[in-house]
């Protein structure tokens, strides 16, 4: 979906879907951000769906997605470190984060790792008491 011509908007929404499809929520409070001479910079980019982000993907543009998915509430608080992030009601979340280049016809992950793992959620790797 990242490639030039995509609404930065539409990110959010089909991260938010991806999301309920699985019962969980997306953070609002944070989102990604364009990588320049400063490090975060415009285009802003919600994570969640009904977003008002403005601008579109063009080749060059460099930035992130980031979005930290809940169990549960969508809602956050901030710990007292003023650094750490947790749900407000105390469900597990999971945040990843990718940069990324738009190129002439899609996208390069500039984050991604040679032989890499692709991480997959199986119900034997919970480990539940």
């Amino acid at each position: 979906m990242c490639r030039p011509g995509t609404d930065y908007s539409d990110l959010g929404a089909a991260i938010t879907r991806r999301a309920k499809q699985h019962g969980c929520s997306v953070v609002r409070s944070y989102c990604g951000h364009g990588i320049g001479s400063l490090f975060h910079t415009a285009p802003n980019v919600p994570h969640y769906a009904k977003n008002k982000a403005k601008g579109t993907m063009k080749k060059g543009h460099i930035f992130t997605i980031e979005p930290m998915i809940n169990l549960g509430s969508w809602e956050d608080r901030t710990w007292p470190d003023n650094w750490t992030a947790v749900t407000r009601d105390g469900s597990r979340s999971a945040q990843f984060e990718h940069t990324l280049l738009i190129t002439e016809t899609g996208v390069e992950i500039l984050t991604a790792r040679e032989d890499e793992p692709v991480m997959e959620w199986s119900e034997e790797k919970v480990q539940r008491n």
